[in-house]
Protein backbone atom coordinates (compact mmCIF):
# COMPACT_ATOMS: atom_id res chain seq x y z
CA UNK A 1 0.00 0.00 0.00
CA UNK A 2 1.57 3.34 -1.01
CA UNK A 3 1.22 6.67 0.89
CA UNK A 4 -2.17 8.70 0.54
CA UNK A 5 -1.88 12.28 0.34
CA UNK A 6 -4.61 14.75 1.59
CA UNK A 7 -5.71 17.65 -0.10
CA UNK A 8 -4.14 20.74 1.66
CA UNK A 9 -6.57 22.99 -0.50
CA UNK A 10 -9.75 24.24 1.67
CA UNK A 11 -12.95 24.60 0.08
CA UNK A 12 -14.08 28.49 1.35
CA UNK A 13 -17.51 27.66 -0.47
CA UNK A 14 -17.69 24.45 2.33
CA UNK A 15 -20.90 25.71 4.19
CA UNK A 16 -20.15 22.87 6.76
CA UNK A 17 -16.96 24.52 7.43
CA UNK A 18 -18.41 27.39 7.38
CA UNK A 19 -21.26 26.49 9.90
CA UNK A 20 -18.09 24.50 12.04
CA UNK A 21 -15.92 28.01 12.41
CA UNK A 22 -18.65 30.11 13.31
CA UNK A 23 -19.84 27.29 16.24
CA UNK A 24 -17.16 25.70 17.58
CA UNK A 25 -15.35 27.65 20.19
CA UNK A 26 -11.85 28.97 19.69
CA UNK A 27 -10.39 26.64 22.41
CA UNK A 28 -12.39 22.94 20.62
CA UNK A 29 -9.96 20.54 20.35
CA UNK A 30 -12.11 20.21 16.67
CA UNK A 31 -11.10 24.05 15.72
CA UNK A 32 -7.56 23.09 17.18
CA UNK A 33 -6.90 19.73 15.07
CA UNK A 34 -8.52 21.71 11.78
CA UNK A 35 -5.97 24.50 11.99
CA UNK A 36 -2.60 22.65 13.33
CA UNK A 37 -3.62 18.98 11.03
CA UNK A 38 -1.04 19.61 8.19
CA UNK A 39 1.34 21.07 10.84
CA UNK A 40 0.64 18.10 13.15
CA UNK A 41 0.46 15.27 11.45
CA UNK A 42 2.05 16.07 7.90
CA UNK A 43 1.38 12.87 5.93
CA UNK A 44 5.10 12.66 4.94
CA UNK A 45 5.65 12.45 8.71
CA UNK A 46 4.66 8.30 8.26
CA UNK A 47 5.93 8.01 4.69
CA UNK A 48 8.11 5.11 6.61
CA UNK A 49 4.73 2.84 7.26
CA UNK A 50 4.03 2.38 3.58
CA UNK A 51 5.90 0.76 0.57
CA UNK A 52 5.90 3.12 -3.02
CA UNK A 53 3.46 0.09 -4.52
CA UNK A 54 0.13 -0.63 -4.24
CA UNK A 55 -3.02 1.69 -4.13
CA UNK A 56 -3.28 4.73 -2.01
CA UNK A 57 -4.06 4.56 1.97
CA UNK A 58 -6.20 6.69 3.51
CA UNK A 59 -3.72 10.04 4.03
CA UNK A 60 -2.25 9.52 7.35
CA UNK A 61 -3.30 13.01 8.30
CA UNK A 62 -6.46 11.81 8.48
CA UNK A 63 -6.08 8.56 10.35
CA UNK A 64 -4.25 10.34 13.22
CA UNK A 65 -6.86 13.12 13.50
CA UNK A 66 -9.49 10.29 13.84
CA UNK A 67 -6.90 8.33 16.38
CA UNK A 68 -6.83 11.27 18.44
CA UNK A 69 -10.43 12.13 18.37
CA UNK A 70 -11.49 8.31 19.01
CA UNK A 71 -9.09 8.15 22.07
CA UNK A 72 -10.47 11.58 23.89
CA UNK A 73 -13.83 10.18 23.19
CA UNK A 74 -13.42 6.68 24.15
CA UNK A 75 -14.70 5.34 20.95
CA UNK A 76 -14.40 2.03 19.31
CA UNK A 77 -13.32 1.84 16.03
CA UNK A 78 -16.37 1.07 14.83
CA UNK A 79 -18.24 4.06 16.62
CA UNK A 80 -15.06 6.24 15.63
CA UNK A 81 -15.24 5.39 11.63
CA UNK A 82 -18.82 5.85 12.13
CA UNK A 83 -18.59 9.49 13.91
CA UNK A 84 -16.15 10.47 11.05
CA UNK A 85 -18.35 9.46 8.33
CA UNK A 86 -22.12 11.66 10.23
CA UNK A 87 -20.38 14.24 12.39
CA UNK A 88 -19.91 17.24 10.95
CA UNK A 89 -17.10 18.21 14.21
CA UNK A 90 -15.03 15.39 13.30
CA UNK A 91 -14.64 16.03 9.18
CA UNK A 92 -14.10 19.56 9.80
CA UNK A 93 -11.01 18.16 12.72
CA UNK A 94 -10.22 15.93 9.82
CA UNK A 95 -10.25 18.70 7.03
CA UNK A 96 -12.19 16.31 4.68
CA UNK A 97 -14.96 18.93 4.35
CA UNK A 98 -18.71 18.08 2.79
CA UNK A 99 -20.24 14.91 2.65
CA UNK A 100 -18.90 14.52 -1.02
CA UNK A 101 -18.18 10.84 -0.94
CA UNK A 102 -16.44 10.50 -4.32
CA UNK A 103 -14.01 12.96 -2.87
CA UNK A 104 -13.23 11.73 0.49
CA UNK A 105 -15.05 8.14 0.96
CA UNK A 106 -15.56 7.28 3.99
CA UNK A 107 -13.58 3.98 5.34
CA UNK A 108 -13.64 1.02 7.28
CA UNK A 109 -12.79 0.58 11.07
CA UNK A 110 -10.11 -1.99 9.78
CA UNK A 111 -8.03 0.69 8.39
CA UNK A 112 -7.67 2.05 12.09
CA UNK A 113 -6.37 -1.61 12.86
CA UNK A 114 -4.12 -1.54 10.16
CA UNK A 115 -2.40 1.79 11.16
CA UNK A 116 -2.26 1.02 14.58
CA UNK A 117 -0.11 -2.33 13.77
CA UNK A 118 1.50 -0.50 11.53
CA UNK A 119 2.73 2.33 14.01
CA UNK A 120 3.50 -0.33 16.25
CA UNK A 121 5.80 -2.40 14.30
CA UNK A 122 7.65 0.76 13.12
CA UNK A 123 10.93 2.42 14.71
CA UNK A 124 8.57 5.17 16.02
CA UNK A 125 5.54 3.59 17.66
CA UNK A 126 4.27 6.47 20.16
CA UNK A 127 4.86 9.21 17.74
CA UNK A 128 1.59 10.62 17.87
CA UNK A 129 2.51 11.39 21.88
CA UNK A 130 6.36 12.41 20.40
CA UNK A 131 4.94 15.12 18.02
CA UNK A 132 2.42 16.50 20.78
CA UNK A 133 4.91 17.14 23.17
CA UNK A 134 7.64 18.61 21.03
CA UNK A 135 4.91 21.16 20.06
CA UNK A 136 4.16 21.64 23.78
CA UNK A 137 7.70 22.48 24.04
CA UNK A 138 8.22 24.62 21.51
CA UNK A 139 5.22 26.37 22.82
CA UNK A 140 7.15 27.05 25.90
CA UNK A 141 4.33 24.44 28.02
CA UNK A 142 6.81 22.35 28.94
CA UNK A 143 9.28 23.43 31.97
CA UNK A 144 11.68 21.60 34.83
CA UNK A 145 8.97 20.23 37.03
CA UNK A 146 7.63 16.80 37.30
CA UNK A 147 4.49 14.99 38.74
CA UNK A 148 4.52 11.01 39.09
CA UNK A 149 1.47 9.19 39.66
CA UNK A 150 -0.08 6.01 38.57
CA UNK A 151 -3.09 4.26 38.09
CA UNK A 152 -4.53 0.87 37.70
CA UNK A 153 -5.62 -0.26 34.06
CA UNK A 154 -7.65 -3.49 34.10
CA UNK A 155 -6.61 -6.19 31.76
CA UNK A 156 -9.06 -7.08 28.85
CA UNK A 157 -9.46 -10.55 30.04
CA UNK A 158 -10.80 -12.53 32.28
CA UNK A 159 -8.60 -13.88 35.22
CA UNK A 160 -8.13 -17.40 34.95
CA UNK A 161 -7.96 -20.10 37.99
CA UNK A 162 -5.82 -22.75 38.21
CA UNK A 163 -7.70 -25.27 36.15
CA UNK A 164 -8.32 -23.12 33.56
CA UNK A 165 -4.94 -21.83 33.37
CA UNK A 166 -3.45 -25.60 32.68
CA UNK A 167 -5.95 -26.56 30.70
CA UNK A 168 -5.49 -23.38 28.44
CA UNK A 169 -2.14 -23.39 28.50
CA UNK A 170 -1.94 -27.73 27.48
CA UNK A 171 -4.86 -26.09 24.37
CA UNK A 172 -2.23 -23.80 23.30
CA UNK A 173 0.92 -25.97 23.05
CA UNK A 174 -1.74 -28.54 21.35
CA UNK A 175 -2.63 -26.03 18.62
CA UNK A 176 0.52 -24.59 17.73
CA UNK A 177 2.48 -27.91 17.47
CA UNK A 178 3.00 -29.51 13.89
CA UNK A 179 0.88 -32.72 13.12
CA UNK A 180 3.96 -35.19 14.38
CA UNK A 181 4.78 -33.61 17.73
CA UNK A 182 1.22 -33.15 18.69
CA UNK A 183 0.78 -37.08 17.82
CA UNK A 184 3.73 -37.49 20.50
CA UNK A 185 1.92 -35.30 22.86
CA UNK A 186 -1.83 -36.69 22.61
CA UNK A 187 -0.03 -39.87 23.28
CA UNK A 188 1.16 -38.70 27.17
CA UNK A 189 -2.37 -37.06 27.60
CA UNK A 190 -3.66 -39.85 30.19
CA UNK A 191 -6.52 -37.59 32.21
CA UNK A 192 -8.96 -38.65 28.85
CA UNK A 193 -9.36 -34.82 28.69
CA UNK A 194 -9.22 -34.17 24.75
CA UNK A 195 -8.64 -30.39 25.64
CA UNK A 196 -10.53 -29.20 22.57
CA UNK A 197 -12.83 -27.12 24.80
CA UNK A 198 -12.42 -24.03 27.17
CA UNK A 199 -15.28 -24.88 29.34
CA UNK A 200 -14.14 -26.23 32.88
CA UNK A 201 -15.07 -30.29 32.66
CA UNK A 202 -18.03 -31.37 34.72
CA UNK A 203 -17.32 -32.76 37.99
CA UNK A 204 -19.09 -32.20 41.15
CA UNK A 205 -17.26 -29.20 42.92
CA UNK A 206 -18.47 -29.81 46.42
CA UNK A 207 -16.91 -33.12 46.04
CA UNK A 208 -13.74 -32.52 47.76
CA UNK A 209 -11.97 -36.04 45.98
CA UNK A 210 -13.57 -35.65 42.86
CA UNK A 211 -11.30 -31.94 42.41
CA UNK A 212 -8.40 -33.52 44.08
CA UNK A 213 -8.13 -35.92 40.91
CA UNK A 214 -9.39 -33.23 38.48
CA UNK A 215 -6.14 -31.19 39.45
CA UNK A 216 -3.69 -33.97 39.68
CA UNK A 217 -4.80 -35.49 36.67
CA UNK A 218 -4.65 -32.51 35.02
CA UNK A 219 -1.08 -31.80 36.34
CA UNK A 220 0.39 -34.60 35.35
CA UNK A 221 -0.67 -34.17 31.88
CA UNK A 222 0.83 -30.95 31.78
CA UNK A 223 3.99 -32.50 33.07
CA UNK A 224 4.05 -35.65 30.49
CA UNK A 225 3.89 -32.78 27.78
CA UNK A 226 7.17 -31.15 29.50
CA UNK A 227 8.80 -34.29 29.15
CA UNK A 228 8.19 -34.80 25.80
CA UNK A 229 9.50 -31.16 24.62
CA UNK A 230 12.83 -32.19 26.78
CA UNK A 231 14.53 -33.77 24.13
CA UNK A 232 12.59 -31.91 20.79
CA UNK A 233 13.48 -29.32 18.96
CA UNK A 234 11.51 -26.52 19.61
CA UNK A 235 10.06 -24.01 16.50
CA UNK A 236 9.74 -20.49 18.59
CA UNK A 237 5.90 -20.65 19.14
CA UNK A 238 6.19 -24.21 20.20
CA UNK A 239 8.92 -22.79 22.80
CA UNK A 240 6.88 -19.91 24.02
CA UNK A 241 3.93 -22.21 24.42
CA UNK A 242 5.93 -24.73 26.70
CA UNK A 243 7.61 -21.86 28.82
CA UNK A 244 3.80 -20.77 29.38
CA UNK A 245 2.79 -24.20 30.26
CA UNK A 246 5.82 -24.73 32.78
CA UNK A 247 4.93 -21.47 34.29
CA UNK A 248 1.20 -22.16 35.48
CA UNK A 249 2.12 -25.77 36.38
CA UNK A 250 5.27 -24.08 38.30
CA UNK A 251 3.51 -20.98 40.42
CA UNK A 252 0.10 -23.17 41.42
CA UNK A 253 1.13 -26.59 42.26
CA UNK A 254 2.65 -28.51 44.97
CA UNK A 255 3.28 -32.22 45.12
CA UNK A 256 2.55 -34.43 48.50
CA UNK A 257 5.01 -37.38 49.63
CA UNK A 258 2.52 -39.61 47.69
CA UNK A 259 3.67 -37.71 44.55
CA UNK A 260 -0.45 -36.22 44.12
CA UNK A 261 -0.12 -32.32 42.57
CA UNK A 262 -2.55 -29.95 44.54
CA UNK A 263 -3.41 -26.17 44.59
CA UNK A 264 -0.36 -24.48 46.82
CA UNK A 265 -1.95 -22.33 49.52
CA UNK A 266 -0.27 -19.29 48.58
CA UNK A 267 0.06 -16.75 46.13
CA UNK A 268 3.37 -16.94 43.38
CA UNK A 269 5.14 -13.40 43.49
CA UNK A 270 4.60 -12.75 39.61
CA UNK A 271 1.83 -15.19 39.13
CA UNK A 272 -0.05 -15.23 35.84
CA UNK A 273 -3.63 -15.15 35.74
CA UNK A 274 -4.40 -15.45 31.82
CA UNK A 275 -2.50 -17.75 29.18
CA UNK A 276 -4.92 -15.19 26.92
CA UNK A 277 -2.95 -12.22 28.02
CA UNK A 278 0.44 -13.78 30.12
CA UNK A 279 1.97 -9.80 31.03
CA UNK A 280 -0.91 -9.35 32.93
CA UNK A 281 -0.66 -9.27 37.26
CA UNK A 282 -2.63 -9.25 39.97
CA UNK A 283 -2.00 -5.51 41.44
CA UNK A 284 -2.80 -3.23 44.11
CA UNK A 285 -2.77 0.42 44.13
CA UNK A 286 -3.86 0.57 47.68
CA UNK A 287 -4.28 -1.68 50.77
CA UNK A 288 -7.63 -2.51 49.90
CA UNK A 289 -7.95 -1.86 45.89
CA UNK A 290 -6.81 -4.79 44.13
CA UNK A 291 -6.87 -5.63 40.49
CA UNK A 292 -5.99 -7.06 37.57
CA UNK A 293 -3.83 -5.78 34.74
CA UNK A 294 -1.60 -3.20 34.05
CA UNK A 295 -0.15 0.05 35.82
CA UNK A 296 -0.22 3.25 33.90
CA UNK A 297 2.68 5.84 35.09
CA UNK A 298 2.62 9.45 33.84
CA UNK A 299 4.86 12.16 34.38
CA UNK A 300 3.41 15.94 34.16
CA UNK A 301 4.55 19.76 33.96
CA UNK A 302 2.52 21.10 36.90
CA UNK A 303 2.05 24.18 35.62
CA UNK A 304 1.10 23.67 32.06
CA UNK A 305 -0.81 19.64 32.87
CA UNK A 306 1.30 18.77 29.78
CA UNK A 307 2.23 14.85 29.89
CA UNK A 308 5.58 14.30 29.78
CA UNK A 309 6.29 10.85 29.68
CA UNK A 310 3.62 7.77 29.87
CA UNK A 311 4.76 4.42 30.69
CA UNK A 312 3.03 1.51 31.45
CA UNK A 313 4.30 -1.77 33.58
CA UNK A 314 2.77 -5.03 34.95
CA UNK A 315 0.11 -4.20 37.57
CA UNK A 316 2.59 -5.44 40.42
CA UNK A 317 5.31 -3.29 39.52
CA UNK A 318 5.91 -1.32 42.11
CA UNK A 319 5.48 3.06 41.11
CA UNK A 320 9.10 3.75 42.37
CA UNK A 321 10.51 1.19 39.10
CA UNK A 322 9.28 3.66 36.63
CA UNK A 323 10.30 6.74 38.47
CA UNK A 324 13.73 7.63 36.82
CA UNK A 325 12.09 6.39 33.16
CA UNK A 326 9.63 9.18 33.86
CA UNK A 327 11.72 12.01 34.55
CA UNK A 328 14.31 10.46 31.93
CA UNK A 329 14.36 14.19 29.95
CA UNK A 330 15.31 15.77 33.20
CA UNK A 331 17.88 14.08 33.96
CA UNK A 332 19.11 13.88 30.37
CA UNK A 333 19.11 17.85 31.31
CA UNK A 334 20.88 17.89 34.28
CA UNK A 335 23.52 15.79 32.91
CA UNK A 336 24.70 18.28 30.52
CA UNK A 337 23.69 21.14 33.14
CA UNK A 338 24.95 20.33 36.58
CA UNK A 339 23.69 21.70 39.21
CA UNK A 340 26.29 23.75 39.72
CA UNK A 341 25.38 25.84 36.52
CA UNK A 342 21.84 26.33 37.89
CA UNK A 343 23.29 27.72 41.21
CA UNK A 344 25.57 29.76 39.72
CA UNK A 345 22.92 30.96 36.92
CA UNK A 346 20.52 31.78 39.98
CA UNK A 347 23.96 34.13 41.86
CA UNK A 348 23.95 36.18 38.56
CA UNK A 349 20.07 36.43 38.33
CA UNK A 350 18.55 39.87 39.91
CA UNK A 351 19.16 39.82 43.90
CA UNK A 352 15.64 40.99 44.29
CA UNK A 353 14.05 38.22 42.79
CA UNK A 354 13.08 35.31 44.99
CA UNK A 355 14.50 32.42 44.62
CA UNK A 356 11.76 30.17 44.91
CA UNK A 357 10.63 31.71 41.51
CA UNK A 358 13.22 30.49 39.44
CA UNK A 359 11.95 27.24 37.70
CA UNK A 360 14.23 24.67 39.28
CA UNK A 361 14.01 21.17 38.47
CA UNK A 362 11.54 19.50 41.00
CA UNK A 363 9.72 16.23 41.00
CA UNK A 364 6.74 15.51 43.17
CA UNK A 365 5.22 12.06 44.38
CA UNK A 366 3.34 10.09 47.14
CA UNK A 367 5.07 8.09 49.55
CA UNK A 368 5.55 5.38 46.90
CA UNK A 369 8.51 7.17 44.65
CA UNK A 370 9.61 8.14 48.33
CA UNK A 371 12.35 5.87 48.36
CA UNK A 372 15.97 5.90 50.04
CA UNK A 373 17.56 5.25 46.12
CA UNK A 374 15.42 7.46 43.85
CA UNK A 375 15.94 10.66 47.12
CA UNK A 376 19.65 9.35 46.18
CA UNK A 377 19.35 9.35 42.53
CA UNK A 378 17.51 13.11 42.71
CA UNK A 379 20.20 14.77 45.07
CA UNK A 380 23.29 13.60 42.68
CA UNK A 381 21.19 14.96 39.60
CA UNK A 382 20.77 18.40 41.47
CA UNK A 383 16.76 17.94 41.39
CA UNK A 384 14.88 18.96 44.32
CA UNK A 385 12.66 16.25 45.43
CA UNK A 386 9.05 16.87 46.97
CA UNK A 387 8.38 13.11 47.25
CA UNK A 388 6.68 12.29 50.25
CA UNK A 389 8.34 9.96 52.50
CA UNK A 390 6.53 7.92 55.06
CA UNK A 391 7.22 9.02 58.26
CA UNK A 392 8.16 5.77 60.90
CA UNK A 393 5.10 4.60 62.84
CA UNK A 394 4.09 2.51 65.83
CA UNK A 395 2.55 2.81 69.47
CA UNK A 396 6.14 2.24 70.58
CA UNK A 397 9.20 4.47 70.68
CA UNK A 398 9.59 4.74 66.63
CA UNK A 399 12.74 4.85 64.77
CA UNK A 400 13.13 8.60 64.35
CA UNK A 401 13.48 8.64 68.50
CA UNK A 402 16.95 6.78 67.82
CA UNK A 403 20.01 9.02 66.76
CA UNK A 404 21.58 7.58 63.66
CA UNK A 405 25.21 8.63 63.22
CA UNK A 406 26.39 7.31 59.65
CA UNK A 407 30.03 9.12 60.59
CA UNK A 408 30.48 7.01 63.14
CA UNK A 409 28.43 4.28 62.33
CA UNK A 410 26.42 4.34 65.73
CA UNK A 411 22.87 4.56 66.80
CA UNK A 412 21.78 5.67 70.14
CA UNK A 413 18.92 4.66 71.78
CA UNK A 414 16.24 7.25 73.79
CA UNK A 415 17.84 5.93 77.15
CA UNK A 416 21.54 7.08 75.66
CA UNK A 417 22.97 3.42 75.25
CA UNK A 418 25.55 3.41 71.99
CA UNK A 419 25.57 0.65 69.92
CA UNK A 420 27.97 -0.23 66.24
CA UNK A 421 26.37 -0.72 62.89
CA UNK A 422 26.64 -3.98 61.47
CA UNK A 423 26.99 -3.27 57.72
CA UNK A 424 25.07 -5.57 55.47
CA UNK A 425 24.94 -5.70 51.37
CA UNK A 426 20.99 -3.64 52.41
CA UNK A 427 22.49 -1.22 54.10
CA UNK A 428 23.21 -2.45 57.96
CA UNK A 429 21.26 -3.32 61.49
CA UNK A 430 21.81 -2.41 64.97
CA UNK A 431 21.12 -4.55 67.99
CA UNK A 432 20.80 -3.35 71.20
CA UNK A 433 20.44 -7.22 72.85
CA UNK A 434 21.22 -7.55 75.78
CA UNK A 435 21.03 -3.50 77.02
CA UNK A 436 17.40 -3.87 76.64
CA UNK A 437 16.50 -6.21 79.58
CA UNK A 438 17.78 -4.03 82.48
CA UNK A 439 16.65 -0.77 80.40
CA UNK A 440 13.62 1.21 82.56
CA UNK A 441 12.79 1.90 79.35
CA UNK A 442 12.38 -1.12 77.49
CA UNK A 443 8.13 -1.36 77.62
CA UNK A 444 8.20 1.47 75.99
CA UNK A 445 10.66 0.19 72.99
CA UNK A 446 10.28 -3.36 72.56
CA UNK A 447 8.18 -6.45 73.31
CA UNK A 448 11.02 -8.70 71.43
CA UNK A 449 13.16 -11.26 73.44
CA UNK A 450 16.11 -10.29 71.67
CA UNK A 451 15.80 -6.25 72.65
CA UNK A 452 15.49 -4.03 69.85
CA UNK A 453 16.80 -3.99 66.77
CA UNK A 454 17.36 -0.76 64.50
CA UNK A 455 17.68 -1.55 60.56
CA UNK A 456 19.58 0.52 58.51
CA UNK A 457 19.16 1.55 54.86
CA UNK A 458 21.75 2.09 52.40
CA UNK A 459 20.15 5.61 51.79
CA UNK A 460 19.59 6.54 55.17
CA UNK A 461 21.48 9.87 54.72
CA UNK A 462 19.17 10.26 52.13
CA UNK A 463 15.61 9.34 53.76
CA UNK A 464 17.04 11.39 57.22
CA UNK A 465 17.16 14.61 54.61
CA UNK A 466 13.74 13.67 53.34
CA UNK A 467 12.46 13.78 55.90
CA UNK A 468 13.64 16.49 57.68
CA UNK A 469 12.54 18.31 54.55
CA UNK A 470 9.05 17.76 54.17
CA UNK A 471 8.60 19.01 57.95
CA UNK A 472 8.90 22.53 56.42
CA UNK A 473 5.65 24.59 56.06
CA UNK A 474 6.93 26.08 52.79
CA UNK A 475 7.54 22.37 51.70
CA UNK A 476 4.17 20.97 52.66
CA UNK A 477 2.21 24.09 51.15
CA UNK A 478 3.92 23.20 47.93
CA UNK A 479 3.50 19.44 47.97
CA UNK A 480 -0.38 20.16 48.57
CA UNK A 481 -1.11 22.68 46.12
CA UNK A 482 0.89 20.82 43.04
CA UNK A 483 0.69 16.83 43.45
CA UNK A 484 -3.07 16.95 43.48
CA UNK A 485 -3.07 18.22 39.91
CA UNK A 486 -1.58 14.73 38.39
CA UNK A 487 -5.01 13.25 40.21
CA UNK A 488 -6.70 15.63 38.05
CA UNK A 489 -4.83 14.54 34.99
CA UNK A 490 -5.82 11.12 35.53
CA UNK A 491 -9.56 11.52 35.88
CA UNK A 492 -9.60 13.40 32.39
CA UNK A 493 -7.70 10.35 31.18
CA UNK A 494 -9.69 7.86 32.78
CA UNK A 495 -13.30 9.21 32.53
CA UNK A 496 -14.23 7.71 29.21
CA UNK A 497 -15.56 3.70 29.60
CA UNK A 498 -13.86 2.45 26.95
CA UNK A 499 -9.93 2.56 26.75
CA UNK A 500 -9.95 4.53 30.00
CA UNK A 501 -9.52 2.67 32.70
CA UNK A 502 -10.24 -0.51 31.00
CA UNK A 503 -7.30 -1.54 28.38
CA UNK A 504 -8.55 -2.09 24.73
CA UNK A 505 -5.99 -4.25 24.00
CA UNK A 506 -3.76 -7.29 25.10
CA UNK A 507 -0.05 -7.29 25.99
CA UNK A 508 2.16 -5.18 27.80
CA UNK A 509 3.80 -3.70 24.40
CA UNK A 510 0.20 -3.09 22.93
CA UNK A 511 -1.11 -1.54 26.09
CA UNK A 512 1.87 0.76 26.11
CA UNK A 513 1.19 2.16 22.63
CA UNK A 514 -2.66 2.78 23.76
CA UNK A 515 -1.89 4.28 26.93
CA UNK A 516 0.77 6.58 24.45
CA UNK A 517 -1.49 7.42 22.61
CA UNK A 518 -4.41 8.48 25.02
CA UNK A 519 -1.58 10.73 26.58
CA UNK A 520 -0.68 12.34 23.37
CA UNK A 521 -4.69 13.31 22.66
CA UNK A 522 -4.74 14.05 25.86
CA UNK A 523 -2.14 16.85 25.42
CA UNK A 524 -3.62 17.94 22.12
CA UNK A 525 -6.84 18.89 24.20
CA UNK A 526 -5.11 20.59 26.52
CA UNK A 527 -2.97 23.11 23.63
CA UNK A 528 -6.17 23.59 22.51
CA UNK A 529 -7.40 24.20 25.54
CA UNK A 530 -4.48 27.06 26.77
CA UNK A 531 -4.74 28.15 22.44
CA UNK A 532 -1.77 27.40 21.53
CA UNK A 533 -0.79 28.12 17.76
CA UNK A 534 1.89 27.68 15.37
CA UNK A 535 3.48 30.51 13.87
CA UNK A 536 4.31 31.42 10.07
CA UNK A 537 8.41 31.19 11.68
CA UNK A 538 7.88 27.87 11.94
CA UNK A 539 7.35 27.53 15.91
CA UNK A 540 4.20 27.45 18.55
CA UNK A 541 3.27 30.04 20.59
CA UNK A 542 0.57 30.22 23.63
CA UNK A 543 -2.07 33.34 22.68
CA UNK A 544 -1.87 35.46 26.14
Amino acid sequence: MSLGIADSQSNFFDDMAQFCEKTLPKDSIYAFLHDERNRLFPDEAFVDLFSGRGRQSVPPSVIATVMVLQRLQGCSDREATERYAFDARWRYAAGVGSYDVSAWPIFSHTVLVDFRERLRRSDKPDRVFEISLEAARAAGLVGHKRVLDSTPLYDAVATMDTITLIRSAIRNLLKVADSSLRDSLVRVLTSGDDYASSAKPTIDWDDTDAQIELIDSRAKDAYACLVVLEATELTPEVNQAAHLLATVVGQDLEQDDDGTFHIARRVAKDRVISTVDPEARHGHKTTHHKFDGYKGHIAIDPDSEIITCAIVTPGNAGDASAAQDLIGDLLEDQGSVGSDDLIASADQSDPTEDVDEIDRPTVYGDNAYGTGSFHDRLEQAGIDSRCKTQDPAGELFTKDRFDINLTDDTVTCPAGVRVAISRNRSGGVAKFADACTPCQMSHQCTSATQGRTISINSHEAALTRARNSQRDPVWHDDYRATRPKVERKFAHLMRRKHGGRRARVRGLLRVGNDFSLLAGAANLARMAKLQARSNPCGGWEVAM
